[in-house]
């Protein structure tokens, strides 16, 4: 029984089914496809919604390096300023300077932040 309905599955032995029969294992069919397609459409929704927080972790990473880029490239203008190596170091030890950059960082402009339109 189990195996002629597995082979029914698979659109073989079909002949031996009556027109009921038939509308039976269609019926049963489309609502298996359909929990398929509801179970896929969850994963591609969960899949998305972690791509986006990844996104979100990503840009705050990219912030804080790009300040301490900032910082050290700061530091290093300073550094080759008569007497300026005291001042950066100063500066450094402070933690002014990467105060002064981390509130900076936001002005940096997002580069290459791309929008993709979802599908049905």
């Amino acid at each position: 029984m189990m195996q002629n309905f597995n082979s029914h599955l698979t659109g073989d032995g079909l002949a031996s089914l009556s027109v009921k029969e038939m509308k039976q294992l269609e019926s049963r069919l489309e609502r298996g496809i359909a929990r398929i397609r509801a179970k896929k459409h969850e994963l591609i929704l969960n899949e998305t919604e972690n791509l986006q927080k990844r996104e979100i972790q990503l840009e705050q990473e990219n912030a804080c390096l790009r300040a301490k880029i900032a910082e050290n490239e700061k530091l290093q203008q300073l550094s080759m300023m008569p007497g300026g190596q005291d001042y950066a170091m100063q500066a450094y030890l402070s933690g002014n300077v990467l105060q002064l950059n981390m509130m900076q960082a936001a002005v940096y402009p997002i580069m290459d932040r791309k929008v993709l339109p979802l599908g049905q």
